[in-house]
Formats: structure tokens, C-alpha cells, sequence
């Protein structure tokens, strides 16, 4: 199988030009085709040599996505499904706001965490993504409906279980010789893995991090996400904390309310006393049900008192409405599966 040359770095193009016995100022040239001009083909890069084309043509391919399909939902919310190499698929989601175009992106194939209220945990994991396929996500999606101003590494997968690959896409996405988007444009969400937010930390890059929390307390949070039974409370917020003070940022929390699990004002006052005294925002997420689940979404006034709480004691709170959930692209439904389109959705191919 040949090597996906949108998967390398400047840096590894110059050694496989060194290696081809070519001048190495042609990696450049290659760099600013592959992430910048969004080539689909070796021969399309017509700077090139033709001998050059055809020696890396033997071993090295651009992987290109194949969409498999586009939904288009009442807002504008656009859902991807696309079909990897492999013919294993994922999911992408574009969301519109005033103009300003957010991708967010996959980065495995199904996930292991199985948090109780996301259909992705559901599926049995298959595999982390590459650095090109993180990519390529934004590459092919900035070319058919772009510009993209900001990314968010929350669709399918725990994005720090594929920490090397999204890494180094985060990199390749932001070098000046690519698509340029800046690191305080990118956020990263997970659902708690303390290794890799202690090694994060570390990388002192202005990325924005986003805690997935859903409870106050152990039992709780342990009952709808697993991980904490490997990563505790007591653990995980001193790594937030150590993140905080290294990058000098502040951190999302991001709380899925529940009905009847998570949703009361007793529950509340339990994040106050959490996260009281850090620097932190709260995005308030309403429970987006998917089939098979018999979770069920708040109330309206129990998420108007829920925040009400928390805006009461000082926190800065966000609430994420329900966007393309007509087309299961909302926070936690997307699965990589096609689906059917229906009355307010438009399907694109």
C-alpha cells in the first residue's frame, strides 16, 4: 500500500527527497501543494518534475477522502460521511456561524471510552486516524465550503487516545505554509485522560482545552463515563490545573445535562464547589438522544436553573443549542453510519 504523503511533515518530505537523490528545496514545493492548495493527485503538482511525479509516484499517494454523504440540516449544519482508505468511515461536521465556518473533526474510528450518553462509544473501536486524515477532513472541507476560521477536535474518538497523530495534525494545520490557522482557533476535547493533558501541558501550546465533566462527584461522573474509574476527580483536576497554569488559558468544561442523572440544583452547587477559585468557562450541553439510548433530555427549566446557579455564584456559562440533530450531527450522536434523508434535510453527493 503506498504512503500518504499528506501525512508528512516538512521535514520527513526533505528526507524522502534526499532519499530519491532530489534537491530538497522541492519538499517545499510538494508541502504547500499537499496542505495548502488541497492537491488530490501527485500529477497534479505540474511545478514538478515529470520524473520527479513518477519516482514518487511509485511508492506515495495523496489519500483523499471519498464522500459517501452530505447532509445539509434546517440551520445550516453540514454533516460528512466519508469512506477512509480502508473502507472504514467517520463522520465530520461543519457548523456556520455568521459566517464563521467551524469543522468538527473525527480523529478514530469508533471509541473506546463508551460514555454512556455518545452513540460514537457505542461502536466498537477500529483504529486512530493518521495526521493526513485528520487533515484531510479540514482540507476537503475548506475546499467545498470554506474558509474555515476555527477547529474543534470533538467528533468521533478521544482525541488524546490518538495523541501523536492529532498533535501532529494540529501542527501541519498551522503552519504558515499550509492553511495557516492559528492554535488559539483549535480546541481539543476530552473526556479525561490525565497522562496526556500533563504531557499537553508541557507542549505549551495555546490550544483551547475542553473537559468533558457530567458530574460533581465520582459516582456520577463514573456512571456515565467509564474513565473515571481510571482517572478520578481527585486526579483529574489537578492536571486541569497544572494545564491552566502552563499555558495560561482558560478551560472549557463541558456538561451534558441529563434528565434525572445530572440536571438538579444540587448538582450545580456540586460544580461550583468543583471548579470554584479556576480559571474556567461551563458550555451547558442538553442531552441529544440517538437510537438505542434511553437517556432523556432536560427540561427547560431544569437547564434554566442549572445555569441560573452557576451564573449566580460568578461562572462564565455558555449554553450549546441544539444544532443538525434533524441530520444526528449534534454533540454525541454522530456514528458513521449513512442515514436517510428526510423532510428538512437536503442531501448532497
Amino acid at each position: 500500500m503506498k504512503k500518504d504523503l499528506r501525512d508528512l511533515s516538512l521535514a520527513e518530505l526533505q528526507e524522502v527527497l534526499n532519499e530519491l537523490g532530489e534537491p530538497l528545496y522541492r519538499a517545499e514545493q510538494i508541502f504547500v501543494w499537499i496542505q495548502q492548495k488541497g492537491a488530490s493527485a501527485i500529477e497534479a503538482m505540474t511545478n514538478l518534475p515529470k520524473e520527479l511525479r513518477r519516482k514518487l509516484s511509485q511508492d506515495y499517494a495523496i489519500d483523499q477522502l471519498k464522500i459517501l454523504e452530505k447532509l445539509e440540516g434546517e440551520d445550516g449544519t453540514k454533516k460528512f460521511l466519508w469512506e477512509l482508505s480502508d473502507g472504514k468511515t467517520i463522520e465530520s461536521v461543519l457548523l456556520d456561524d455568521e459566517g464563521r465556518k467551524t469543522i468538527c473533526l473525527s480523529t478514530q474510528v469508533g471509541c473506546k471510552m463508551d460514555c454512556l450518553f455518545c452513540a460514537t462509544g457505542k461502536i466498537k473501536f477500529k483504529r486512530n486516524l493518521t495526521a493526513g486524515e485528520i487533515i484531510s477532513q479540514v482540507i476537503q472541507i475548506d475546499a467545498a465550503d470554506g474558509p474555515i476560521s476555527n477547529l474543534v477536535y470533538m467528533g468521533m474518538g478521544e482525541p488524546l487516545d490518538n495523541y501523536e497523530n492529532v498533535l501532529k495534525s494540529i501542527r501541519l494545520l498551522n503552519d504558515k505554509k499550509g492553511l495557516n490557522i492559528g492554535l488559539r482557533k483549535i480546541s481539543i476535547s476530552t473526556c479525561g485522560l490525565v497522562p496526556q493533558i500533563k504531557k499537553l501541558a508541557k507542549e505549551k501550546m495555546p490550544i483551547a482545552l475542553a473537559i468533558s465533566l457530567n458530574g460533581s462527584i465520582d459516582p456520577v461522573r463514573t456512571k456515565l463515563m467509564p474513565i473515571n474509574k481510571k482517572y478520578a476527580l481527585d486526579e483529574l483536576m489537578p492536571a486541569v490545573k497544572e494545564y491552566i497554569a502552563a499555558i495560561g488559558r482558560r478551560v472549557t468544561f463541558e456538561y451534558v445535562l441529563i434528565e434525572g442523572l445530572n440536571d438538579s440544583r444540587q448538582d450545580a452547587r456540586g460544580v461550583i464547589k468543583l471548579l470554584r477559585g479556576m480559571k474556567v468557562n461551563i458550555n451547558l450541553i442538553a442531552f441529544n438522544p440517538f437510537a438505542g439510548s434511553s437517556l432523556r433530555y432536560p427540561s427547560s427549566k431544569a437547564i434554566k436553573d442549572f445555569r441560573w446557579v452557576l451564573e449566580d455564584a460568578g461562572f462564565a456559562v455558555t449554553q450549546r443549542f441544539k444544532r443538525g440533530q434533524e441530520i444526528a450531527a449534534a454533540c454525541g450522536q454522530l456514528t458513521g453510519k449513512q442515514i436517510h434523508s428526510h423532510e428538512g434535510t437536503k442531501t448532497q453527493r
